[in-house]
């Protein structure tokens, strides 16, 4: 299984330096991948922007959406240049994960109809796809520039209708969050979806993971769930709980992801000091599973 490692975009109070330095580091651990957390209303950094900065100052690590809240963004021909955009910059490192949202204020605030986001979604990655494809549009020809890595499209959501769209248009499937066990039945779903749609292979099966290393682990999972989690109200005890605290932690929840069939765990910082980047080097790489 690989190990990834989110940027601190969402993290209460980060800054350019620190999460520029939080990619330099990544990359020259050895991490799989860069993720991204995308909202609106809140003071998180815009993942695309984020990774542009992350692609700037990194030579070999895959740059994700985890995910990207595409219905936000209803101009699918100008995503997918944006998109595009950034796949040349990192040099086909790009991986676009996608999914729909859950915060209903995200889209009050952006103009976008919240009940109608899945078939926007759908929408979205038809037109996306065409776009990378070369598709004409005018006289210059088709919108570029033109992908180098594709990019590899996952699917981000434990939903049937996400299950669904993962089947259809991705090349694999993102859980966003939660124990295991529950990514192995959202996963057997995934697998089986991908048979009815008649798709060759596997799906590429990724999951979020949250960690908070170091002296002030604690005190860093309280400012972040409290923060970010704040309109689940109760369920955020529940939550700062769940994330990994300790290298024995991080281990078990590695191994555990491991043995139900997880490709690769994008692990998410609660502090957006670039300390955090070597002590999970530290507690997960040299043992990597």
């Amino acid at each position: 299984m690989e190990i990834g490692i989110g940027l601190p975009n969402a993290v209460p109070g980060v800054d350019g330096e620190s999460l520029v330095e939080f990619a330099r580091r990544a990359d020259r651990h050895g991490f799989s991948s860069l993720g991204t957390i995308d909202r609106l209303v809140y003071s998180n950094y815009e993942p695309l922007a984020a990774l542009g900065a992350a692609a700037a100052v990194t030579e070999r690590i895959r740059l994700a959406t985890t995910v990207l809240l595409t219905p936000l963004r209803p101009n699918a021909a100008m995503l997918a240049k944006e998109v595009a955009t950034l796949d040349h910059l990192s040099g086909g490192r790009f991986v676009l994960g996608v999914g729909v949202g859950a915060r209903e204020d995200d889209f009050t605030a952006g103009g976008v109809s919240f009940k109608t986001r899945g078939k926007v979604l759908d929408r979205q990655l038809e037109e996306m796809k065409r776009v990378w494809s070369g598709e004409e549009r005018g006289h210059a020809g088709a919108i570029g520039p033109r992908p180098i890595g594709g990019p590899e499209v996952l699917v981000g959501g434990g939903v049937d209708a996400s299950v669904e769209r993962a089947a259809k248009y991705g090349a694999g499937w993102i859980f966003s969050g939660g124990p295991p066990e529950y990514f192995a039945q959202a996963a057997a779903k995934v697998d089986a979806a991908w048979g009815r749609a008649g798709r060759d292979g596997k799906p590429r099966k990724a999951a979020l993971g949250y960690f908070a290393l170091g002296p002030n682990a604690a005190a860093d999972t309280e400012a972040w769930v409290k923060s970010y989690y704040a309109w689940l109200g109760e369920f955020t005890d529940a939550i700062a709980a769940f994330v990994a605290k300790t290298p024995e932690q991080v281990q078990d929840r590695v191994q555990a992801f491991a043995d139900v069939g997880c490709d690769e765990l994008i692990m998410f910082p609660s502090s957006k000091d670039p300390e955090q980047v070597d002590m999970l080097a530290d507690a997960v790489l040299p043992a990597r599973v």
